[in-house]
């Protein structure tokens, strides 16, 4: 497993400092928020910074992919505020900001983009909404055929796209566009799907540009600290063999203690890798061994 860890878990700290300390505990990537602290993208200069990351990734030897969830990055007052689903003015700005996100992420060799629909708004229709959503995406999808990076778009609880069918319901709207990937959080996997977690991942899998990864509780969207939820992680991460793209732990409200967090989550996802006793053809220990 390419374990990474997502640096809105790190918003107290500078970016190369997290880096470093990430590559220090082992990880093989960063999962890198934009957001006001961390590659503005609005900031000036951001280019050159933008460069001094993609060397700073090289010299420690990490993978990265850009994430787009920072909670104020467009509105100081509302959070993830606007999104694709608002009217025309708004959603350009979040197509814009994705637009920027697909640009920094060819500059930093990162394969992936990761993005979200937005809460539906009140005033609009159902389906106005989803075609919202899809004209949006087809115009992002240019763009991210153009630069050569994968748009991995996430099932977020209580949007538009709030799980795995939604995401195979948009998926199928842009006819099985071949840069639409799937970043596939685990927790929310047991917050809200129907089926259990190593099962979502399997119908997951064909689709999967992204893993995030957290405990969590049913029906309830905390991201929690592994061993504090209620997620079985062993046959989680044998279902998950074969996939080689990062598997990125997200806790953004844990940036008090971000190096010990980070220390304490890879210290667990090996000892449960270890347990799930995986050997590389997908299989168990003892599994289709005479």
């Amino acid at each position: 497993m390419n374990w990474a860890y997502c640096t809105n878990g790190f918003s107290d700290h500078r970016l190369p400092e997290a880096l470093a300390i990430l590559a220090d505990l082992g990880y093989n990537g960063a999962a890198i928020t934009l957001d006001h602290g961390h590659l503005d993208p609005y900031a000036a200069g951001s280019a050159h910074e933008v460069a001094l990351i993609a060397k700073r990734l090289g010299a420690l030897g990490l993978g990265a992919v850009v994430e787009t969830g920072g909670r104020y990055t467009l509105d100081p007052w509302r959070k993830h505020h606007p999104t694709l689903l608002d009217d025309d003015a708004g959603a350009a700005q979040r197509a814009d900001l994705l637009s920027r996100a697909l640009r920094i992420a060819a500059d930093l060799g990162a394969p992936v983009v990761h993005l979200w629909s937005g809460v539906r708004p009140a005033e609009v229709p159902e389906a106005e909404a989803w075609a919202r959503l899809v004209r949006w995406c087809e115009r992002l999808l240019d763009e991210a055929d153009r630069v050569g990076v994968t748009l991995g778009f996430e099932p977020e609880p209580g949007m538009l796209v709030a799980d795995l069918a939604g995401y195979e319901r948009l998926r199928r709207l842009l006819g099985g566009h071949h840069r639409l990937g799937l970043t596939l959080d685990i927790g929310h996997c047991r917050c809200l799907e129907p089926y259990d977690v190593p099962e979502c991942v399997r119908r997951a899998l064909p689709y999967l540009a992204h893993v995030q990864i957290e405990d969590m509780r049913r029906g309830v969207h905390e991201h929690l600290e592994f061993g504090a939820g209620e997620i079985d992680f062993p046959p989680v991460l044998a279902a998950l063999d074969g996939y080689r793209g990062l598997v990125a732990v997200e806790l953004a409200r844990h940036g008090h203690a971000a190096p010990e967090v980070a220390r304490r989550s890879i210290d667990f996802l090996r000892r449960a890798y270890e347990r799930a006793g995986v050997d590389g053809a997908g299989r168990t220990a003892g599994e289709g061994r005479p």
